[in-house]
């Protein structure tokens, strides 16, 4: 029984596991199994121990909430990352993206351009030889 350690030390009543220790009222209590959190009126949650008698709830709560944010936030980073890296594989290997087909486009006009410089070119080489008859 939990209460034989009412008045006594933290350290005695933690023993036993099913017990919760009040700081504020220095009660032992059995802890209330079928609740998550120990009510109010039982003990309050800054003074509530149980398992160990230097982290109460309130902190217990607090750290639990910092660390649970803290993953899934890692999480979220993780996701977006993997995301982000499928995206740029797909683009290299599905070909190239716009930026590379606009730069293949100008090579392509300026190649076509070229050859129709050279073909007038050729042109009028070859009326000038036929003028002056060196073909």
């Amino acid at each position: 029984d939990c209460r034989q350690y009412t008045n006594r030390s933290c350290e005695e009543c933690l023993k036993n596991v099913t017990c919760l220790w009040c700081a504020s009222s220095k009660r032992c209590v059995e802890y209330p199994v079928r609740r998550i959190l120990p009510p109010a009126d039982l003990c309050e949650l800054r003074s509530a121990r149980w398992g160990v008698c230097w982290v109460n709830f309130e902190a217990l709560i607090i750290a639990m909430s910092v660390v649970g944010g803290t993953l899934l936030i890692m999480l979220g980073v993780c996701c977006c990352c993997c995301c982000c890296k499928k995206k740029s594989k797909r683009q290299v290997s599905g070909g190239p993206d716009k930026d590379d087909e606009r730069a293949a486009r100008e090579r392509e006009r300026r190649r076509v351009r070229q050859e129709e410089r050279r073909a007038e070119m050729k042109s009028r080489h070859d009326e000038i030889r036929r003028k002056y008859g060196t073909v």
